[in-house]
């Protein structure tokens, strides 16, 4: 058979890490889709993506291990409509019967641009039309991923792109954060930050605004090899076509579902007690409580273990960051004490202002962004004076 085309949806700025995600899968991306680059081309508006090939097993294996992805994307059909009739008849001539039942609901999103079928409704309508076609019973189309399959449709200059998502719930829902603190950070994100720092995993890892401990449960989740998607099923497993021997290889391969690997200390601290405890009950609930020491502190009280090492963190930032004396005096402080207590260290901060990052007095590369509850953030990295 010849390999199935796929795309893993990422958001803004974290396409070229979930490429790196991929080649370290054995997994080739075709490449990477910048925000902005090809209008039509992600599932979420304003994001980008990366392209892949392969059998069910890439498939499996990209939604199990993929810690900077959204969703992944199967690839059913790509074709010129211009007629309703057009896009019906070649609509009904793609393989829904290895993704969907006979009058399963279903989730249509369409999209149109620069197209003359610019109507989304009517789109969906002949879309939909044709399913029932091919399996010869109507589907019902619904709102909301949990209670329908969802197929994306894009028209892009009248070229039709209909794709089914196979990862179900979002990828950054893992399924240990039930709890959350005040701003909290998406895991995807999280992730992402850790990844872009350069820290592989091996040595010490220091959050000092943990919040609720997103950063510091990825790192320790990377640290120890547990897949970011072992606890959670995927849309793909309630598909016709599902192979349930492959999807248990899959598995097995990924290793033990608890931390095997020693890991390195990772120290998460946070001067709000409630966040603290909702950490600690997160990282339970992820089985990596063994791998994090927590601690309810000021930033002015950390004590990081030999290093050198990696400050990952997201401090507190704000719309109004400009008029915030506060925010100034804390990113000087972490400055200050960044630099008396973790020499050589490397850092990464995840911050909206790049004023507030030049209050640290650390030298740091911002040519990173992304984007963090739809506001536009850097990412400040760089080395301690040591």
């Amino acid at each position: 058979m010849e390999p199935q085309p796929y795309f893993a949806v990422s958001a803004p700025g974290l396409e070229t890490l979930t490429a790196g995600e991929l080649r370290r899968l054995g997994i080739t991306p075709k490449g990477a889709v910048q925000a902005g680059q090809a209008a039509g081309l992600s599932d979420e508006d304003g994001g980008g993506g990366v392209s892949f090939a392969g059998g069910q097993v890439a498939l499996y294996r990209a939604n199990l291990h993929l810690r900077t992805a959204s969703r992944v994307l199967v690839r059913l059909g790509a074709f010129p409509a211009t007629l309703f009739s057009e896009l019906r008849k070649r609509a009904a001539q793609l393989p829904w019967r290895l993704y969907l039942r006979p009058g399963q609901p279903v989730n249509l999103r369409v999209t149109c641009h620069k197209s003359r079928l610019y109507h989304s409704g009517a789109v969906a309508e002949r879309v939909l039309a044709a399913i029932g076609d091919q399996l010869g019973k109507p589907s019902v189309q619904v709102k909301g991923e949990e209670s329908g399959q969802l197929i994306v449709v894009r028209l892009l200059h009248d070229q039709c792109t209909i794709s089914v998502d196979s990862s179900g719930e979002l990828l950054h829902r893992r399924g240990y954060r039930l709890e959350t603190a005040k701003a909290p950070l998406r895991e995807t994100l999280a992730a992402g930050l850790l990844l872009a720092s350069g820290w592989d995993g091996s040595a010490p890892l220091l959050d000092p605004f943990c919040g609720s401990g997103t950063i510091a449960i990825e790192g320790a989740l990377l640290a120890a090899g547990l897949p970011p998607g072992r606890a959670r099923e995927f849309a793909f497993m309630h598909w016709p076509g599902f192979n349930r021997a492959e999807w248990d290889a899959v598995q097995a391969s990924a290793g033990p579902a608890a931390p095997s690997a020693v890991c390195p200390p990772i120290l998460a601290s946070d001067r709000d007690a409630g966040a603290v405890r909702i950490a600690q009950s997160n990282a339970a609930r992820a089985g990596v409580e063994g791998c994090i020491s927590f601690a309810q502190q000021a930033v002015s009280a950390i004590q990081p273990p030999p290093g050198p090492g990696w400050v990952v963190t997201n401090p507190p930032y704000g719309l109004r960051v400009s008029a915030n004396k506060d925010l100034r005096n804390l990113y000087a402080q972490l400055g200050n004490v960044l630099r008396a207590h973790c020499p050589g260290w490397n850092v990464a901060i995840l911050c909206s202002d790049r004023v507030l990052l030049g209050q640290t007095g650390l030298s740091l590369d911002t040519s990173l962004s992304l984007v963090n509850g739809g506001l536009r953030v850097l990412v400040g990295r760089g080395q301690v004076p040591g």
